[in-house]
């Protein structure tokens, strides 16, 4: 069961720094090379030098990671970084506006006892990639603290644990800070012992699923091994705990928004060709041409919002074809996904990725050799426009906002696909599958920067 409690965050002092706007972060897996070199020039303290640090003023033999290390100390040592007096819950909310509507999403950041997926109630449901591991091994180790907080949810229909909080923060003006896209950030400090240890009651009886940070999840559990088997540590350390923000599934701000596909290394295709690959699996309808023709095609899939329809981009004739998954379809899913659960098997990101990518179009993979074999990983985008943007200019060359680095070439073929729910997050993760990579965003991110917490004290 979800085992919390409070801890003594490390948070910035906004005497020395100034406003939190211009010290905090989204995660580093959403921060392409433009808004880090943004990041970098707000403020000489931006946390984005701890979880992104580009290697300015390396000293002979230092990786990024030492870097980082040392502003982390340097801002301990100086008095930009203090820790908070006592032990605290931190209510945590966002304000942000989807399709023309407010919303609030509210939850709290705590230390959440580390549980290996599989051993215990914390559940993932994304596959991870074992670069992404090492490089946030690599950080937290030279660290030695939690820079981001993992994003969890959990079921609670009555919103019993956040009201609990909510009645208990400390009754003062809330930091706030405003991100790139607009969100509002609050923060608040809830110390009252009584409030926390009703919230952590309540917490124990629930399961846990991983919305967001599965790499720095497992990181965690990674860190805690490799600590405790150079020494033994008390019960409460530190390291068998990780930060994490914890959201009620039920809360009303919930929104978990589509992740686009636009695909690297593959060769050109017409929609006819497309069509004829596709075959009898689904049934295909050409419903016209232009990348700006991306949204009427989103519109016709949000309308159906059905997992199985989806909408392809051919750029070797400007078309876009919409495309329904068919009884043959689903059939051939069943045989080349029988590992799978039914659930798992009708996400429409399953459905891309193993059928029509992996199997049906095989051959117009470039880097690959056949079914089954690795695909570049594509770039993920989740406006419209930037699907728009990404056909009409193209890959554009460094790293992009998930840890890619782009090709400077065209996207041949581009995917509008609807995302999971957060119900399909919790029947896949309880079944002890995993959803491809980007099956969900979780709109807005949460920011790096509002609290750390120190894994030496």
């Amino acid at each position: 069961m979800a085992n919390i409690q409070a801890f003594r965050g490390l948070r910035y002092d906004l005497a020395r720094v100034g406003s939190l706007s211009s010290v905090t972060a989204p995660p580093y897996d959403v921060i392409d090379s433009d808004l880090q070199e943004s990041l970098y020039q707000r403020n000489d303290h931006n946390v984005v030098r701890l979880i992104l640090n580009r290697g300015d003023d390396l000293l002979d033999g230092q990786s990024i990671y030492e870097r980082a290390a040392e502003h982390l100390k340097d801002w301990r040592r100086d008095g930009l970084l203090k820790t908070d007096n006592v032990g605290s819950v931190y209510v945590y909310h966002q304000t942000f506006n989807h399709e023309g509507q407010e919303y609030v999403r509210r939850g709290f950041m705590c230390r959440v006892r580390l549980e290996p997926f599989g051993e215990g109630t914390i559940y993932p449901h994304e596959e991870t990639h074992a670069s992404a591991k090492e490089d946030r091994f690599k950080l937290m180790s030279a660290c030695q603290a939690n820079l981001s907080p993992i994003f969890g949810i959990f079921p609670d229909e009555e919103n019993e644990v956040q009201t609990v909080l909510e009645n208990a923060r400390e009754d003062s003006t809330p930091l706030q800070a405003t991100d790139e896209n607009g969100v509002e950030h609050q923060l608040w400090l809830v110390t009252d012992a009584d409030a926390i240890a009703a919230a952590a009651q309540t917490m124990g009886h629930k399961s846990v699923y991983i919305a967001d940070g599965h790499h720095r999840y497992e990181t965690a559990c990674n860190i805690k091994d490799s600590i405790q088997n150079e020494r033994a540590v008390a019960d409460d350390h530190p390291s068998n705990y990780v930060m994490m923000m914890m959201v009620s599934m039920h809360d009303p701000g919930m929104a978990v928004l589509p992740t686009h596909r636009l695909f690297r290394d593959m060769s050109p295709i017409s929609s006819t060709d497309f069509i004829s690959r596709l075959g009898e699996n689904f049934e295909c309808e050409v419903v016209g041409a232009g990348p700006e023709l991306a949204q009427h095609v989103w519109e016709l899939i949000a309308l159906e919002d059905e997992q199985t329809t989806m909408g392809f981009y051919c750029r070797a004739d400007d078309q876009w074809v919409l495309a329904r998954l068919a009884a043959n379809g689903l059939e051939s899913m069943e045989q080349i996904a029988s590992e799978h659960s039914d659930e798992w098997r009708g996400l429409g990101v399953a459905l891309l990725h193993r059928l029509v990518i992996e199997h049906l179009l095989s051959k117009h993979i470039t880097s690959g050799t056949g079914v089954g074999t690795a695909v570049s990983a594509p770039k993920y985008v989740h406006s419209i426009e930037e699907v728009v943007e990404g056909l009409k200019l193209g890959d554009s060359s460094g790293r992009d906002a998930t840890g890619q680095s782009g090709s400077g070439q065209p996207f041949e073929l581009a995917c509008l696909v609807m995302p999971a729910t957060v119900d399909h997050v919790k029947a896949i993760s309880e079944n002890g599958e995993r959803m491809p990579a980007k099956s969900t965003y979780f709109y807005p991110k949460l920011l790096s920067g509002l609290v750390i917490n120190p894994l030496d004290e």
